[in-house]
């Protein structure tokens, strides 16, 4: 019971409800449109060339008696739509398996901006808490005016000046917490479009990151809960699949304490900023210590940062 005169916020009291996780989820890659329109002897290749290193990343946890590693693959239904969910979905799936991999969840980008109607972008930006730099003043709006995330101080520009004074020098952005030299990112979560808001492919990608760890709630209730599903079962568009839709009846959780993704190099950029936001994303203290508490009773060792239990493998 809560005593009179004390006031508790209602998402405080809200129960979160558990997922199941297993100790790794690792993603099998990411592809373009242009990919796939270069055919199915060029998704092979990519698909071998990522079947190693998802080997290596299972084997990180294969000494436990009894590992749980699930596989995913993302498709890019958000920006650039093509093709049907079967025929898509069974390129990925045949090349996949003729590099020997299994792929037990496909999921849709469109998933992580709405699924299940709950806008999942809005509701991750809503756990971004930026800290501002020293001397900030408060004159620049915030992220959630502006649509900008920044791992520092930006560099000034265009700063008016009293008549007949010296210009203002001429300041380099800065980094927070640099290690003797900065490397400042300034990240564009989302722009206006057509009355409203078209997320970044940086910003999705945190979205997606923070759902395979199981770090997203709405009201307590996990969203874009995984659907059973099979080839023959997929609709003919993409609105009416499931925003994560498991393949494998046999597989291991979609959501996981740790996550890798194996991916070609040409997505590093992408994951720079996925990781600067993602070290800004506040997790609900509940949520955490349910995690926390879980991982410490399968002493399974779990960075208390969400952002270090994130992995990659640029290939």
């Amino acid at each position: 019971m809560i005593p009179d005169g004390i006031f508790v916020e209602e998402t405080a009291s809200t129960t979160v409800r558990s997922v199941a996780l297993s100790h790794l989820s690792v993603e099998l890659g990411h592809l373009y449109m242009e990919d796939f329109k270069a055919g199915h002897d060029h998704l092979v290749e990519q698909f071998r060339r990522v079947a190693p290193w998802a080997a290596a990343a299972r084997g990180t946890v294969t000494a436990r008696s009894s590992p749980r590693v699930s596989t995913c693959f993302l498709i890019d239904d958000y920006f650039t739509r093509f093709g049907t969910p079967r025929g898509v979905i069974d390129q990925v799936v045949e090349a996949a398996t003729e590099a020997g991999l299994t792929v037990d969840y496909i999921a849709r980008e469109s998933g992580c901006a709405t699924a299940d109607g709950v806008e999942l972008a809005r509701l991750v930006e809503g756990h971004l808490v930026s800290e501002p730099a020293e001397g900030t003043d408060g004159s620049r709006p915030p992220l959630s005016v502006t649509g900008w995330l920044t791992n520092g101080e930006r560099s000034p520009a265009g700063e008016a000046t009293a008549a007949m004074t010296a210009p203002q020098p001429w300041r380099p952005p800065r980094q927070s917490a640099a290690r003797n030299h900065s490397i400042f990112l300034d990240i564009e979560l989302w722009s206006e479009q057509n009355g409203g808001r078209l997320w970044s492919c940086p910003f999705l990608a945190a979205v997606w990151q923070v759902q395979r760890l199981g770090l997203v709630r709405h009201t307590g209730e996990p969203v874009a809960e995984p659907q059973p599903g099979s080839m023959e079962s997929l609709p003919a568009e993409w609105a009416a699949m499931p925003a994560v839709l498991q393949l494998n009846p046999r597989a291991a959780p979609f959501r996981a304490y740790r996550t890798i993704s194996v991916m070609d190099s040409r997505f590093l950029p992408i994951e720079v900023a996925v990781r600067t936001i993602l070290g800004q994303y506040a997790v609900a203290p509940a949520l955490s210590e349910m995690i926390a508490d879980r991982a410490a009773r399968e002493a399974f060792a779990l960075p208390a940062q969400a952002v270090d239990r994130i992995g990659y493998v640029f290939v």
